[in-house]
């Protein structure tokens, strides 16, 4: 049992690393090169983590062998554009200018309630508002509205909105986040003097955070 229990721990962190070393995609947007090797990746980490009488590196030669599969895939894309197309797919336009491309449709084995279904997981409801509707190679639909049908944003009325940039976590629980201050040209004599305008000290703090505008969130631990 004790044995099981530390094979279970290695392996586990083998595939942990494997998986980190893979990249930072999330399920629906893995290729499928990336998706196959995931999933025999995870069979072939069950069968030594079950069996004892497998010697574990039954188990990990071959994950370790995967990953070198997925790395020498991912050199080709990144250096081949023909490979790419081979490996990963093109993109394909299912509707075009308002109109739905049928061959594209049949092609995908797509049918007109899978768009429609799809097209409402991108809060579009009615299929005459889309200007174009891109099936990605990660199976993901990328829908593009007609100009009167989108959203307003300041450029349509020529106005520029302030920068904003984006908001530095200062503390959080109540651990002083360094590097965000020495990025923001602040120290901690600078923190403390804004925490204290909240009636605490930073390491009394759940989080601190500091936004492009200079504006300061701040929230005591144990307040909720």
């Amino acid at each position: 049992m004790l044995i099981t229990f530390f094979r279970t721990i290695i392996l586990y962190i083998i595939v942990l690393i494997v998986m980190r070393l893979m990249g930072k995609r999330e399920i629906g947007q893995l290729q499928p090169f990336e998706l196959a090797i995931s999933i025999m990746i995870a069979d072939l980490a069950t069968i030594p983590m079950t069996d004892t009488g497998i010697p574990i590196f039954n188990g990990i030669i071959p994950i370790l062998g995967l990953l070198a599969m997925h790395l020498i895939i991912s050199i080709i894309n990144l250096k081949s554009i023909r490979g790419r197309e081979i490996i990963c797919g093109k993109p394909s336009i299912l509707i075009y200018r308002g109109k739905i491309n049928e061959k594209a449709l049949k092609k995908e084995r797509f049918t007109i309630n899978e768009l429609e279904e799809r097209l409402r997981g991108n809060n579009i409801v009615n299929l005459g508002d889309v200007e174009y509707a891109i099936l990605e190679t990660s199976g993901q639909i990328t829908v593009i509205q007609k100009p009167e049908k989108r959203n307003t944003i300041p450029e349509d009325f020529n106005f520029l909105p302030e920068y904003e940039g984006i908001p530095y976590d200062l503390v959080v629980d109540g651990k002083v986040m360094y590097n965000n201050l020495k990025i923001l040209g602040k120290n901690y004599n600078w923190l403390k003097k804004q925490v204290e305008k909240f009636d605490m000290k930073p390491e009394e703090a759940l989080v601190v955070t500091f936004d492009g505008k200079g504006q300061i969130f701040c929230q005591k631990k144990g307040e909720t």
